[in-house]
């Protein structure tokens, strides 16, 4: 009996489809097997996987792979939730993006999902007090990735960065759940001051492409930022806002601009 459920809990449709789309990308090209077998078909789970390619991107000669993937595991083992968000993130990516057509491409090849991957291990060690560790990861995010995220940030699940270069979110800015980003997208400060002062962000938030976000606000659930716009005041949800400063220009348009990723401005938005 004991045998039996642990075979029950054994069974996990994401990896299992991440295996078999490995196997037919090896079949398809061999050329690439070496990457995909070290990176998918050597592990025996996503988040085995994952701290695998964590650790390969960031390794250096400051900090070596096994160091990091240590690091990773122990993140892994130790938070359940990590899994959890990584997976939410894998399908966001996989549902909102129009280039990704199988699951496997984002943990390969989509630094968007790695740097969040990356993120989060660095937020766990923030949390526990292993500072430099921490800030380690975020510069060799940053170097590697183009993403640069303060390991006190706090970010939700079913995060979307498409593109994801010159993405800047700041020491206290907090990201819900279910919230897309284009590249370019800066969630910062507004002057030297050391207490909150980042932006909030709500639940279900569309950021286009170049847009800034600064100072102590809030975004609320569900609108949508134009892409280039600069925010500087609190946003009420589902509505849309667009220009520099950013007005209110009408309404998000539907009910999860995240994932409809729907940028254009109509005459209801």
């Amino acid at each position: 009996m004991a045998e039996t459920r642990a075979k029950i809990r054994s069974v996990d449709p994401v990896w299992d489809r991440i295996t078999e789309e490995a196997r037919d990308a090896v079949a398809t090209e061999p050329l690439m097997g070496g990457l995909v077998h070290a990176c998918i078909l050597h592990h025996k789970s996503i988040e085995k996987a994952l701290s695998y390619r964590v650790a390969a991107k960031l390794a250096s000669n400051e900090m070596s792979m096994v160091i990091l993937r240590e690091i990773a595991d122990e993140a892994y083992a130790q938070s359940p939730e990590l899994v959890e968000a990584a997976r939410a993130d894998l399908v966001a990516v996989y549902e909102r993006d129009p280039a990704c057509h199988r699951l496997l491409q984002p943990i390969l090849y989509f630094k968007g999902y790695q740097a969040m991957q990356a993120y989060r291990i660095g937020h766990w060690l923030w949390e526990r007090g292993k500072y430099d560790l921490a800030y380690f990861f975020q510069m060799r995010i940053s170097e590697i990735f183009g993403v640069d995220i303060h390991p006190a940030a706090r970010i939700g699940k079913g995060i979307m960065i498409d593109h994801a270069h010159s993405i800047v979110i700041g020491e206290t800015a907090v990201v819900g759940d279910n919230v897309s980003m284009l590249h370019s997208v800066t969630l910062g400060g507004t002057g030297k001051e050391e207490e909150d002062r980042h932006p909030k962000i709500e639940d279900g938030v569309l950021i286009g492409a170049g847009a800034k976000v600064l100072g102590n606000i809030r975004i609320g659930h569900c609108s949508r930022i134009a892409a280039g716009s600069v925010v500087l005041e609190d946003v009420p949800p589902c509505k849309t806002v667009a220009g520099i400063p950013a007005k209110i220009v009408g309404e998000a348009g539907c009910d999860q601009p995240a994932v409809s990723m729907n940028h254009m401005l109509g005459k209801d938005s």
